[in-house]
């Protein structure tokens, strides 16, 4: 899985995962962070949240349209600074006043922004390493192991977010300002980014300039040209698949809205005994690493490979046997840990995802990608078929806030409810969103390639901005309606999917 790729992947993979750990780790408490700070309602967080995760994932077509006029390196470093400039605002507290308020969305502002000149563009550089044809055959597992590096960076952000503010709460910090130690460190991750993006520069630096110069060779002048009722289908076949994803992400995207309520306000924050060892991130580490060489035992050539696979695999159990004796007769949790696990779920299952591809493949079984989309959209559904599930017999938000109020003891979920939903959540992404980008590149028009990866960008931005309906609806309904929502929305995506299959697939040949 790792050999035979370009060494710029490695590079430009790591200074994204820098970027995504500070990313996320602002993300992790922000929602919570305006309801504290603010005073805002579960609505009102969720438009703010939702706008600004919209515009994260719309400039990238702002960004795209720059870098081909003046280069893709230039606006990653010009999208790296802007991004710490807003970082920077929204380090420091300022209290809860209209000040507050205004700096606060002008530093989202300049990370939505930033982010737009960073995100698209690094992503095209990386194609543009498969441009030489003895790493064409490689693409999908660059970009494999490219979405898995995004999840790296993710995956530690939780508990990074949950002890900088335990960290500021120690050091006689309000609740609220304590929030802001949690986006100081997005500050300096950007910095590890920028240092790792330049230190490696001679492996890439020949994909940073212009899409014309990048990829005008001879293999670009020499892409077929197609008749003007193939390139209106494939446009079509584009656009209804865009259609879908917003859905998703629209249901995947309420990690950090109400499923981290749900976290909030009707979890038990308690673990006892062993169900507490996943949530202390080194554990998942070392299951991760137990995965990684697992495939290597059965996938290596040579004696001392295998060697050393079993070796890592021998101590990483006895790590975790080790963590198992240390572990309190009940673990803490905080609500935004359990946004660990879906980072964790990529990480850890992207290899299992890979070979069971790969076997379908040899057998010439493997789905499509548009019937991978529509599965990914089934799957998503029943993830919050499950929260219908774990919200039974508890009370409306607003009911729960007002038991809580007057001290009365509160009915809670268990911790593992979440846990499950993430990890079918997780299933879901892996059909869809690695899937949905290579579709992307191989069904749009040789012409129009740049226009229809801004669609995909365009789709997931709308499907973001759709987030704030969970915080419109969290609070008065009962829970089971507001997942019924997200179940309902997944499933008819995905009967729509199927209904248009033979259109789709037929844009694939």
């Amino acid at each position: 899985m790792f050999k035979g790729q370009p060494k710029g992947l490695f590079a430009l993979a790591l200074a994204n995962t820098g970027e995504r750990f500070g990313y996320y780790t602002m993300l992790a408490v922000f929602a919570l962070f305006l309801k504290a700070n603010f005073g805002l309602t579960a609505g009102q967080a969720g438009l703010i949240y939702s706008v600004f995760l919209g515009l994260v994932y719309f400039l990238p077509i702002v960004g795209g349209a720059l870098a081909d006029r003046f280069g893709f390196g230039k606006m990653v470093t010009i999208g790296i600074a802007v991004m710490f400039a807003g970082y920077l605002l929204l380090a420091v507290p300022l209290g809860s006043d209209a000040l507050a308020l205004v700096v606060m969305i002008a530093a989202l502002i300049l990370i939505s922004f930033g982010t737009g000149l960073f995100k698209g563009n690094l992503q095209v550089m990386v194609g543009d390493l498969y441009n030489d044809p003895q790493y064409a055959h490689k693409r999908d597992e660059g970009f494999s192991l490219f979405y898995m590096a995004i999840n790296i960076g993710s995956l530690f952000a939780p508990i990074a977010a949950v002890g900088l503010k335990k960290w500021g709460e120690s050091l006689g910090f309000a609740d609220n300002d304590a929030y802001h130690f949690s986006f100081a460190a997005a500050c300096l991750s950007l910095v590890v980014s920028i240092l790792i993006y330049y230190c490696f520069r001679g492996t890439f630096r020949h994909v940073e300039g212009k899409r014309s110069k990048s990829s005008g060779s001879k293999e670009a002048e020499a892409l077929p040209e197609l008749s003007r009722e193939e390139t209106k289908s494939r446009i079509v076949a584009l656009c209804l698949v865009f259609a879908v994803v917003i859905f998703f992400w629209m249901a995947f995207q309420q990690s950090g809205l109400t499923l981290t309520f749900f976290a909030d306000e009707f979890t038990s924050m308690e673990a006892p005994g062993i169900t507490g060892l996943p949530f202390n991130v080194l554990n998942l580490v070392f299951i991760i690493l137990i995965v990684y060489a697992a495939f290597s035992l059965f996938q290596s050539d040579s004696r001392k490979g295998k060697l050393i696979s079993v070796g890592v695999i021998a101590a990483c159990l006895g790590a975790l046997v080790w963590q198992y004796t240390q572990l309190l007769e009940v673990t803490s949790l905080e609500a935004p840990i359990f946004q660990q696990f879906n980072p964790f779920f990529v990480v850890a299952l992207t290899p299992v995802s890979m070979a069971i591809f790969s076997y379908l493949a040899a057998k010439k079984k493997e789905p499509s990608a548009p019937r991978k989309i529509a599965y990914g959209m089934i799957v998503a559904a029943a993830a919050y078929a499950l929260m219908i599930f774990a919200s039974i017999g508890l009370a409306t938000p607003d009911a729960q806030k007002a038991a809580k109020d007057a001290g009365e003891t509160l009915t809670l979920a268990g911790p593992y409810w979440l846990i499950s939903t993430y990890l079918i959540l997780t299933f879901g992404e892996l059909l869809l969103s690695p899937i949905g980008i290579s579709f992307v590149t191989k069904v749009a028009p040789p012409k129009y390639k740049g226009m229809m990866m801004g669609g995909w960008f365009a789709a997931t931005a709308i499907g973001n901005l759709l987030v704030q309906v969970g915080g419109h609806l969290w609070g008065p309904l009962p829970l089971w309606i507001v997942w019924a929502v997200f179940v309902a929305l997944c499933l008819i995506s995905a009967a729509f999917m199927f209904s248009m299959m033979k259109r789709l697939e037929a844009a694939t040949k």
